[in-house]
């Protein structure tokens, strides 16, 4: 119990918490963004006003989503000075140019486009609106490529030299385009994608519960089962990549994540189990003889290292790892499983009817997020000891700071999490539970259907 009080692990309690409640906003904007390119796009192409409606209610959702995920933001990175002083002095010459470029690429093309996004739609044209919604979403994805790269270099360091202390660059092509990079960049972004189309679906399947003719519930859960169809196979096969990239550059990580102690040929695949650390072993092991060695290094004897090839200092949680990838693969096959039986569903015109197919749809809905959280904590804790990976250990990198003064601000950051963002995410939610409707004009009326030339309702006349 004395070890929970300890200051480096209070600080990393403290900003898992204040990462954990950010990630889950840009894990939805991300995708929302670019759903809402391809709404306005369907718009503009198709001439079919329904696609409008669903722009403007989606839009809504994304603006407060969004905010939420900026304040968010900027809370968390105040802990970098406050508690990771010796880190941030050490990584800033690597890792401030990097978010320094997010900020010159993706929060200036939002800050440049956001407005006109989402209140000029009637002040400009239809085209210059759309390639306003298309640069938000192309500054949601740079936004991904830059944090992703910052935290790949601390997964898998490259393209430096140490001087007087600090990490200083080299070579930064090496530095963002490190190894683990590009197979974390679209892991995240299918994620995101993942996760905006499951809460897309469990709104159209909320909707179409209650009415099964709306038109437009039934064209945002048809787009979300293309997607989770599409996307869920294809992030199996990311992930499988992803994981060969981190047995290359992170074994300790992959054995806590398989729950292996022992380096051993034709390793098998641990399904279920605990992990005990003291112990060195994995109790209750439910597991398929090969399959782990297979999968890991695509032959029936390859050897698979063990935890116990690092001595105990060096070790990532084991408990925490091997259960929080069970838990992300879990929800991944499940995404896999409803896109399926959505293509099932389609193929006998029974789609938007089933009533046990929409709640489990509804059910659903967080999946995305939870899976996203699952993953990071695999990331994150499959790193530990390190802040950089085999370079700079996390006792290390924190500041000196009063084991109290932590705890209190963290005892504080989560009352305060939990009332503000609270009442944003109720507010989220009653904005998904008002229905969407194809055939009444939206909040600006229909002048913005008028000015493409695509209105369903015809001008008033002038009066006589």
């Amino acid at each position: 119990m004395s070890d929970f009080f300890d200051a480096t692990v209070l600080a990393r309690a403290q900003f898992a918490f204040t990462v954990a409640f950010h990630i889950v906003f840009p894990s939805f904007t991300i995708g929302l963004a670019s759903y809402l390119v391809v709404l306005e796009g369907l718009w503009l192409a198709k001439k079919q006003d329904v696609y409008l409606r669903l722009y403007k209610y989606w839009s809504k959702i994304f603006a407060l989503s969004f905010g939420m995920g900026v304040v968010s933001g900027i809370v968390m990175s105040y802990q970098f000075g406050t508690n990771w002083g010796p880190f941030s002095d050490m990584t800033g010459p690597v890792l401030g140019p990097l978010l320094g470029y997010e900020v010159l690429t993706a929060f200036f093309l939002e800050a440049g486009f956001l407005g006109v996004m989402l209140f000029g739609m009637n002040r400009v044209g239809p085209k210059l609106h759309f390639f306003s919604t298309l640069m938000v979403g192309v500054g949601t994805l740079f936004s991904a490529f830059w944090i992703l790269s910052a935290n790949s270099w601390m997964q898998t360091p490259q393209g430096f030299a140490i001087e007087n202390g600090q990490f200083v660059p080299v070579d930064w092509w090496l530095i963002v385009f490190n190894p683990s990079f590009p197979y974390r960049l679209v892991h995240m972004v299918l994620a995101a994608y993942l996760t905006t189309a499951f809460v897309v679906a469990a709104v159209g399947a909320y909707h179409l519960l209650k009415d099964k003719q709306n038109k437009a519930a039934q064209i945002m859960f048809s787009m979300a089962m293309w997607m989770a169809l599409l996307v869920a196979p294809l992030q199996l096969v990311a992930g499988d990549l992803h994981g060969l990239n981190t047995l290359e550059h992170q074994p300790a990580k992959v054995a806590a994540m398989e729950g292996h102690w022992e380096t051993r040929r034709g390793a098998p695949l641990v399904l279920f189990g605990l992990p005990d650390m003291a112990a060195e072993v994995t109790h209750f092991e439910v597991a398929i003889p090969k399959l782990g060695s297979l999968i890991l290094t695509h032959e029936w004897d390859g050897e698979v290292q063990g935890l116990k090839d690092w001595p105990p200092e060096d070790r990532p949680n084991a408990a925490i790892v091997f259960w929080s990838f069970r838990i992300m693969v879990g929800l991944g096959l499940l995404m896999i499983l409803v896109g399926g039986l959505s293509l099932f569903m389609r193929w006998r015109g029974r789609l938007y009817d089933q009533p046990w197919f929409l709640r489990l749809a509804l059910v659903m809905g967080p999946s995305g997020f939870v899976a996203v959280l699952a993953g990071w904590f695999t990331t994150e804790v499959g790193r530990q000891p390190y802040l950089v990976y085999g370079l700079l250990r996390t006792s290390d990198g924190v500041s000196p700071i009063d084991a109290l003064a932590v705890g209190t601000s963290l005892a504080a950051f989560a009352v305060v999490y939990f009332v503000v963002f609270g009442a944003g995410i109720y507010y989220l939610l009653r904005l998904m539970r008002q229905p969407p409707r194809a055939d009444e004009p939206g909040p600006q009326g229909d002048a913005p259907l008028r000015a493409a030339g695509i209105a369903s309702v015809p001008p008033p006349r002038p009066a006589e």
